[in-house]
């Protein structure tokens, strides 16, 4: 593997995450194609983005920092899930799993970061 954040579980459940969210986000109705489809997306791919950013050799109060702005995108995700069940746009089996899968991720980044 040429790059560190490539070894990190957390990383590689984040992207797995990212593309669940992908899928999950093209059965919203399309009026939510710009805006809550549009966001949680953006959460999502923000969790990945960071985590691989903030591993690339920068100093440990630097990576904290970019697991930060990572747990704050992972919460993002989970309170557009809130409104995605709240419109019914995904059943209550979608919106546990993936509530649990984020909780579990926030853990990890959490963890992550406080072991620096």
């Amino acid at each position: 593997m040429a790059f560190r954040f490539e070894e990190l579980k957390v990383w590689q459940m984040a992207l797995d995450l990212s593309n669940e969210i992908d899928l999950l986000s093209k059965k919203f109705p399309v009026e939510e194609r710009f805006s809550l489809s549009s966001q949680i997306k953006r959460a999502a791919d923000s969790v990945v983005l960071n985590i691989a950013e903030g591993s690339t050799g920068q100093t440990k109060p630097e990576f904290k920092r970019f697991l930060d702005i990572a747990l704050r995108s992972a919460v993002e995700v989970v309170a557009c899930l809130f409104m995605a069940i709240k419109r019914n746009y995904i059943s209550k089996e979608e919106f546990d799993k993936n509530y649990t899968a984020y909780e579990v991720i926030c853990k990890m980044i959490t963890k992550l970061r406080d072991s620096m």
